[in-house]
């Protein structure tokens, strides 16, 4: 009798049952299934503290620059609107000299109707080209010198205001550049700040602690640097008086050995004018507009930073120097870019109180040197005028104004 079983079925040779089979496919399915979790991406890892302050500084930085390139575009914003206004001014004045000269015209043309001539005036008044008509009718020759003048003046005045529309409508294209220059660095300036703030406010209460300690250390190594410097400057200073106090007492002795033997007979001193090469009238001078500019510097230590401030309430960086520098009496330009270029660069081991120390390579910040290593700045957004180690930040260089 035949079998009723099923036969067995072969994979590859293999004697396999329907429960190996199902088994097999769960194994299988288990695999792929562990295989697609571990290819999953992984969640993005949280930035280090060391990380967050870097980007927030970084931020501040370009904020900084952009503050600059806002500082520049409303200079030359103000500029273009007081050269337009000046403008307009001389076109409104060409308009009336334009239509005082056309009036004594139409009183030539309104005589020559009165007297029942042909109105040659009144109709070149009319003409589109007034000079070709003039031309082709002679009419100069038939009139009187007042008025071929009248004539004259029509003619330049006609052509001296259309010049200066000319100029103005430019001068409004000019104008508009610049007011869009305007806002797009306040626009930039403000997305910078908002990122920065937003990375801070992230921050829970323990890393803001942890980062805070990260803050004093590095102004802990910049006031140690700045000490360092101190002590160079006071060594160097101390050799000078030294050099100078022997030098002083060995023209003092040299003078005695002359008079002893003789010398030349005459006891009388020859004043000291205390010009010598210059350098001592130099400093001195140098000494006193450096004080203003401290005096002034210190009276505003508390004002808050405010991007694009000039004061008297709220400074940026080159606001407050130039507000400063003005106290003595010297004109600054607006951004750190023409500061830097306005007086003489020497070394930092030579600043001198008074002196302007800017930072970055990108020249984006600016302070005033008072001495031992300090100045007084307007740090960033969120911060007031305060005195600071210069070494807190990247030295670009340092420029003495006057």
């Amino acid at each position: 009798m035949a079998s009723h079983r099923k036969p067995r079925t072969r994979i590859a040779g293999i004697r396999t049952t329907p429960a190996i089979g199902i088994t097999t496919a769960a194994l299988t399915s288990v695999a792929l299934l562990s295989q697609s979790a571990q290819a999953a991406p992984s969640a993005p890892q949280k930035p280090s503290l060391e990380e967050v302050q870097k980007k927030v500084d970084d931020l501040y930085q370009q904020a900084g620059v952009a503050t600059q390139k806002y500082n520049s575009a409303k200079e030359r914003t103000e500029k273009q609107r007081k050269k337009v206004d000046t403008l307009l001014d001389d076109v409104a004045q060409r308009t009336d000299k334009l239509n005082e000269a056309r009036q004594e015209l139409g009183s030539f043309a309104a005589a020559q109707y009165r007297t029942g001539a042909v109105s040659e005036t009144a109709t070149m008044m009319l003409a589109e080209d007034p000079q070709g008509y003039f031309d082709q009718n002679h009419l100069s020759d038939r009139l009187t010198e007042r008025q071929k003048k009248a004539v004259d003046d029509y003619q330049t005045q006609q052509a001296s205001a259309t010049k200066q529309r000319t100029k103005a409508a430019k001068s409004l294209e000019t104008l508009s550049d610049s007011r869009d220059d305007l806002k797009t660095s306040k626009r930039t300036v403000q997305e910078k700040l908002t990122k920065a703030r937003t990375l801070l406010s992230e921050l829970t209460a323990e890393e803001k602690a942890r980062l805070a300690a990260i803050e004093k250390k590095k102004e802990e190594e910049a006031k140690r640097k700045a000490a360092e410097l101190a002590r160079k400057q006071e060594a160097e200073a101390e050799a000078k008086r030294k050099a100078a106090e022997e030098a002083a007492a060995k023209e003092r002795e040299e003078e005695q050995q002359n008079d002893g033997t003789g010398g030349t007979g005459d006891n009388t001193e020859t004043p000291d004018t205390g010009t010598g090469t210059g350098t001592g009238d130099t400093d001195s001078g140098y000494a006193t507009k450096a004080a203003k500019v401290i005096d002034f510097a210190e009276a505003q230590i508390g004002k808050p930073y405010v991007w694009g401030a000039t004061g008297p309430d709220s400074y940026d960086c080159s606001g407050l120097t130039q507000d400063a520098w003005k106290a003595a009496g010297i004109s600054l330009p607006r951004t750190t870019w023409d500061q830097v270029k306005v007086g003489t660069t020497v070394k930092t081991a030579d600043a001198k109180p008074g002196d302007l120390v800017f930072f970055y390579d990108d020249i984006s910040h600016v302070g005033i040197y008072i001495g031992n290593g300090q100045m007084i700045h307007a740090p960033k957004p969120g911060a007031n005028v305060r005195t600071e180690s210069i070494y807190y930040m990247p030295i670009h260089s340092v420029v003495r104004p006057a």
